[in-house]
């Protein structure tokens, strides 16, 4: 009897190891998935304690705020199981039984596998608990009934699918469920619908977003305006490339997560986008001022007074400080309000990838006036966007007044 609890002894005492760096790999894995699946993005705070929640996500039924994903047994997740956890990640369900908004994006992550969810979750568990409820979402009747939500759901939850890959490269699936499952791109860059669910039919052709336009993700889109598989892998990785720098709602999505993930994963996710076998990235040659309408012929000036002394004044920008207009992608946009956006409300600094910086742009809403402001578009557009028409000042007061509050506008 003594021989064999010696015997088990020795054999618990061999499989603790294994077991043990088996759990810190789940860990270990499930610190890259939560970083893949943009968590913190979205239920941290600005200036706030990670994973700790408060995030005010604006939507067009009110606002949502993000939850405590800590461990904490109060204010957070400490007592969900892993089927709870595995239930709100793909279902939308909290452990009360309670539906969540759809502002969570499980209507992309059902597709998760089970194993992926319990990593994540394993590595949650390991982050310190922070002991603060997150402010508590207060949206007006109908959509304040989160009962509604099950018909919603039955309707909408699993639409996402994802297209047959046969033929297709091992990097393309993975770079097909990098976008579409984890990172969740089609929850922005699709439009949605009047119940607020996304036009499948219309997958990743862009969608709009507090004002600015989440653009088109197709292969041809992309490569329409300039990209190419190392500039967009390039992009995912540095948050910035010939094209320009990552602003807005997807500065967050490099900050927390795509500089973070392995450069395998980002070629994967550029394969899954441009295809094996990509288009061709489109070369745009300048057009000269005689080449212009009347209208960016005058903007010419009107960017020499506000924008030469940082992008230079034959638009090559200045290293570290602004990006050039040559061949910056938000100026080959078809649709205008992102480039307008940018010039009423400028964009904070921003920090890239090793010393790389970019300085504060300051907004010119109070110093141009309608007709200089539509001059200046036309200009850039005309210029260095490869675009032949010409807005009217009419079509810059239209966006102007599609253009969200100013609390609404982007953290």
């Amino acid at each position: 009897m003594k021989q064999l609890l010696s015997r088990l002894a020795l054999a618990v005492g061999l499989a603790a190891p294994v077991v043990l760096a088996h759990a810190d790999d789940q860990v270990k894995r499930g610190e890259y998935l939560a970083r893949a699946a943009d968590c913190m993005a979205c239920h941290t705070a600005p200036g706030g304690a990670p994973f700790a929640g408060g995030l005010p996500i604006i939507s067009p039924f009110g606002t949502i705020y993000g939850t405590n994903i800590t461990p904490s047994k109060e204010h957070g997740i400490g007592l969900y199981t892993d089927d709870e956890f595995f239930a709100a990640l793909t279902e939308g369900k909290r452990r009360d039984g309670a539906n969540l908004y759809p502002a969570m994006p499980y209507t992309s992550y059902h597709l998760m596998p089970r194993a992926d969810s319990d990593a994540i979750h394993a590595y949650l568990k390991t982050i310190e608990p922070i002991e603060r409820a997150a402010p508590v979402t207060r949206l007006s009747f109908p959509f304040n009934v989160r009962l509604g939500l099950m018909g919603w759901n039955m309707l909408y939850g699993k639409d996402v699918k994802l297209a047959p890959t046969e033929g297709k490269s091992e990097a393309f699936q993975r770079g097909q469920y990098m976008v579409e499952v984890l990172g969740h791109c089609g929850e922005c860059h699709t439009p949605r619908g009047l119940p607020g669910a996304m036009q499948q039919d219309k997958r990743l052709t862009g969608g709009l977003l507090n004002g600015y336009l989440a653009p088109s993700l197709l292969a041809n889109d992309l490569a329409a305006r300039g990209w190419n598989h190392q500039d967009l892998s390039t992009f995912l990785k540095h948050g910035m490339s010939a094209q320009g720098t990552m602003f807005n709602e997807m500065f967050p999505v490099f900050h927390n997560s795509t500089q973070g993930l392995s450069d395998p994963d980002l070629a994967a996710m550029a394969t899954f986008l441009l295809g094996d076998q990509p288009p061709v990235a489109k070369v745009l040659s300048e057009t000269s001022l005689d080449a212009m309408s009347p209208s960016a012929q005058r903007g010419r000036q009107d960017y020499l007074n506000v924008c030469a002394g940082c992008h230079a004044p034959n638009g090559e920008g200045k290293p570290h400080i602004a990006v050039a207009m040559r061949g910056n992608t938000t100026l080959r946009l078809e649709d205008p309000r992102n480039l307008l956006r940018v010039i009423e409300d400028g964009i904070g600094e921003q920090q890239f990838t090793g010393f790389e910086r970019m300085q504060p742009m300051p907004g010119f809403a109070d110093k141009l006036n309608h007709q200089q402001l539509t001059d200046l578009l036309n200009y850039l557009r005309q210029g260095w966007g490869g675009q032949s028409s010409e807005l009217a000042v009419s079509d810059v007061q239209k966006l102007q007044a599609d253009a969200p509050p100013a609390e609404h506008k982007a953290h």
